[in-house]
């Protein structure tokens, strides 16, 4: 995330080059549709006695499924009758050896007759005529449309919601911050109407050239990006108004059942993420629907020979694959590892166990391999299960992948001690290899490229500081203090590399190299695109120690952003952080609705504001509540208190 069209967008990762859909040669169009049905038809035929023949093969030690053991898992508003241990809840237990002989003995006769099948009804349909193709052909989309309609309006289960507390209010008592805090609304404001009067339903804002903005992350449709990934920043700031507009654009407008391939991790933290903590928030039933609705639809990205998903998937065909640049076809470390909370709370609000199993496949998958020096390497290969290049970071391509790893123990009101095994295991072999000290006496996080230390830091890692005082509590051996201590050495380096330009905001990315110490050296990192991670860290240190220096730095950071960043149109992000006359990029990032401004207002309203025992923090600022099982009711939420 260094040319124009690599910029990482958000939450932590490096989006590609948009290289499109291929292209097929015009005379394909030229069959008739007879041929074409009765070429499909005999195509379908072959697939299907090929895939038969393959599935009866003996067995090969290429062909063995990855069959990996689940953990229980607690989903309410089951009935007990099916197999649940407790009423209200269900288990999904692991597969045991003879189901799993029984069920591949059940799928052999069930391909034997479909095949059978298949091939009787080739031979009717080439006795049709054309005519009568044609009918059925039509009869068949029909009811594929009534079908999909039908689904899309079928109400979801009942489910517990768990005990909300503070979800408005966060009036501070000292007048100074509330001021502050309300300049905060202000620029929210600004941002909100310059987006709904220019760039309303595109995903995001050319506050300049005052026109809508996209790219290639999330497809070729108009989504609403920065209606989705704002709506929960209006709330929590009490805009009820413009949050009444945003949703009903939601209602309206947002549609899944597009032709357009997307990133699987940018659309699960900003969409789904978005309209999970929407729903939480508000009560309202249509966020919890397009939540769950979107998800089916990603659902297809995990269908890889190791279940680790691509990178980037079609909504309407389902069709996935990885980014182009990525290390030898592989998937991300921060994409695939970045899915967890969602999914556990699409499984906790639907009942439907897929979405949790579909990451704690990736968990159980990622426990069994090797890691060199105990590092995750950032790149996974999806069709051979084994690593890419060897190249760790905390910054762009790893980091949230152990931001979720930390945040599914807290989500889960800290009984998923397998997580926080797992992020203890990390922190400690990226503190022994990645951290280090500069000359001038600055912490600083690395990155490890096949055995050598680069002494270079992203702004995307600046939220590790948050990180690390968000884990401190519940540390092994009583390293609390060292870890709240590590997260303060961290925030006060990425103070630094503000502190240290013309503007006073940080660049992409900073040295420690000799004598240049928090300073961007290359051309291509000096630029600042609206990004949160500074504040964010801010904020958690802020919550943790309440020394009064976080909130000084914050305030540098807003009048920072106020002065340089605002245009009559909106926000944008300048290209050069060292230059005292800065020159835009004509962007504003949906990001800096839904976290940049979010994390601001945090900071200047009181800790009884989202509290953190009750909320836990997606990757893109968006809050989900703690699964506290025995701390639920069934009774909804007004829409707006």
């Amino acid at each position: 995330m260094t040319t124009p069209a690599l910029l990482p967008l958000s939450g932590r990762r490096i989006p590609p080059l948009n290289l499109g859909p291929p292209s097929f040669p015009h005379h394909r169009a030229t069959l008739r549709l007879s041929e074409k049905f009765i070429l499909l038809l005999i195509l379908s035929a072959f697939i299907t006695l090929c895939f038969g023949a393959f599935f009866f093969l003996p067995d090969s030690s290429k062909h063995k499924r990855f069959d990996l053991g689940l953990e229980d898992v607690l989903i309410p508003h089951v009935d007990a009758s099916k197999g649940a241990k407790n009423p209200g809840v269900f288990l999904i237990h692991g597969p045991d050896e003879h189901r799993h002989r029984e069920e591949e003995e059940r799928l052999r006769n069930k391909i034997r007759a479909d095949h059978e099948k298949a091939l009787e009804e080739a031979k009717e349909k080439l006795k049709k005529s054309r005519e009568e193709i044609r009918a059925e052909i039509q009869t068949e989309k029909n009811k594929v449309v009534q079908e999909m309609k039908a689904k899309e309006k079928k109400p979801l289960p009942p489910v517990p919601i768990p005990n909300l507390i503070g979800i408005n209010g966060g009036d501070p008592e000292d007048n100074d911050i509330r001021k502050k805090r309300e300049k905060i609304k202000e620029m929210m404001k600004h941002a909100w109407d310059n987006y709904r009067i220019y760039g309303w339903g595109h995903n995001e804002l050319r506050p300049i050239a005052r026109k809508g903005h996209s790219t290639n992350i999330f497809g070729s449709s108009q989504m609403g990006a920065t209606i989705v990934d704002a709506l929960d920043t209006l709330y929590i700031m009490g805009l009820h108004d413009e949050f009444r507009d945003g949703q009903k654009w939601i209602e309206d407008n947002l549609d899944f059942s597009v032709n357009s391939e997307v990133s699987v991790f940018e659309v699960n933290i900003r969409f789904i993420g978005g309209l999970l903590a929407d729903y939480y928030l508000s009560g309202e039933e249509i966020f919890k629907i397009k939540a769950v609705q979107l998800a089916e639809k990603l659902l297809p990205a995990f269908n890889t020979p190791t279940g680790i998903p691509w990178a980037m998937v079609n909504l309407k065909s389902g069709v996935g694959r990885n980014w182009g640049w990525a290390s030898a076809g592989s998937s991300i470390l921060a994409e695939f590892g970045t899915l967890h909370m969602e999914f556990v709370h699409l499984s906790y609000l639907t009942g439907d166990p897929v979405y949790y199993k579909k990451v704690m496949h990736i968990r159980k998958l990622l426990q069994k391999m090797d890691r060199p020096n105990c590092l995750y390497p950032n790149y996974l290969n999806p069709r051979t299960g084994r690593w890419g290049q060897y190249h760790t970071s905390v910054g762009g391509l790893g980091d949230s992948f152990y931001e979720y790893l930390l945040k599914a123990w807290l989500m889960s009101d800290k009984t998923d001690h397998e997580a926080r095994k797992m992020y203890d295991d990390a922190i400690e072999a990226i503190e022994k290899h990645l951290i280090k000290k500069s000359r001038g006496g600055l912490t600083f996080i690395g990155e490890w490229k096949n055995g050598h230390l680069e002494k270079k830091m992203g702004h995307l890692a600046c939220f590790a500081g948050g990180m690390f005082a968000l884990g401190a509590d519940g540390s092994r051996t009583d390293k609390a203090g060292h870890y709240l201590e590590l997260g303060a050495e961290i925030a006060r380096t990425c103070h630094e590399s503000y502190d240290r330009t013309a503007l006073k905001l940080g660049p992409e990315s900073f040295k420690f190299d000799g004598a240049v110490e928090a300073v961007a050296v290359r051309q291509a990192e000096k630029y600042y695109i609206l990004r949160p991670e500074v504040i964010e860290t801010y904020w958690y240190l802020w919550r943790f120690t309440h020394d009064p220096r976080y909130r000084q730095w914050g305030w540098e950071a807003a009048l920072a952003i106020e002065k340089y960043c605002r245009v009559s149109g909106g926000f944008s992000g300048v290209k050069d952080v060292y230059s005292s006359t800065p020159t835009h990029d004509d962007v504003q990032q949906s990001f800096f609705l839904a976290e940049t401004l979010k994390y601001l207002y945090l900071l200047f309203s009181s800790d009884d504001l989202l509290p953190l025992d009750h909320w836990v923090f997606n990757t893109e600022a968006h809050p989900l509540p703690v699964l506290h099982l025995a701390n639920t009711t069934l009774s909804g939420n007004p829409a707006v208190r």
